[in-house]
């Protein structure tokens, strides 16, 4: 299936031009370089290939999508939809691997492997729901938590527990999370 994005058409338009400038200019011998997208050598020498310029000019704006889904089984609109949220995985992989260190893993057995990854999954669900209820990344809510402290004292068997300041940033993210 197709899909026409008049941002992608923007997009295009101005890398294209881009692209055939830098075409126009190997040819006429003002830069040298590999040879790029619409130059061909024939008979040694340089030119543009105006047909190839001219298909990619057709198809500005356009995007294919390739699916095993059925079109009966959903609808074109919700498979482009959910190409688009493939963002969302691939920054779940990203966080995966950095903030909640899924990797190295040390473990041999399959047990161990197996407890592993659904310590690292369960860490980014819940990763994913502080960040979709206090609208902060993961970074920025920890660094903002971080450095929150509570100290309890015993002093001749008098003990003293001491919370830490919240501030109102601190605040808005706990009411957040308790909603």
């Amino acid at each position: 299936m197709w899909a026409y994005s008049t941002k992608r058409a923007v997009r295009d338009t101005k890398t294209l031009n881009l692209q055939e400038n830098k075409a126009r200019a190997v040819v006429a011998g003002d830069k040298t370089a590999r040879t790029p997208r619409f130059v061909t050598v024939r008979d040694g020498a340089r030119e543009l290939d105006e047909a190839s310029l001219r298909r990619a000019r057709r198809l500005v704006g356009l995007k294919g999508y390739v699916t095993n889904i059925d079109t009966t089984l959903m609808a074109a609109t919700e498979i482009i939809a959910s190409y688009h949220d493939l963002w969302h995985v691939e920054a779940s992989f990203r966080m995966s691997k950095s903030d909640l260190a899924a990797r190295p893993m040390f473990a041999r057995t399959r047990d161990a492997i197996e407890a592993h990854l659904t310590i690292v999954f369960t860490a980014l669900a819940v990763s994913r729901e502080v960040q979709n209820r206090t609208g902060l990344s993961l970074r920025r809510f920890l660094r903002t938590l971080k450095p929150l402290r509570s100290a309890t004292i015993d002093l001749n068997g008098v003990i003293a527990t001491f919370p830490p300041a919240i501030n109102t940033q601190v605040k808005t993210i706990l009411d957040a999370l308790e909603a």
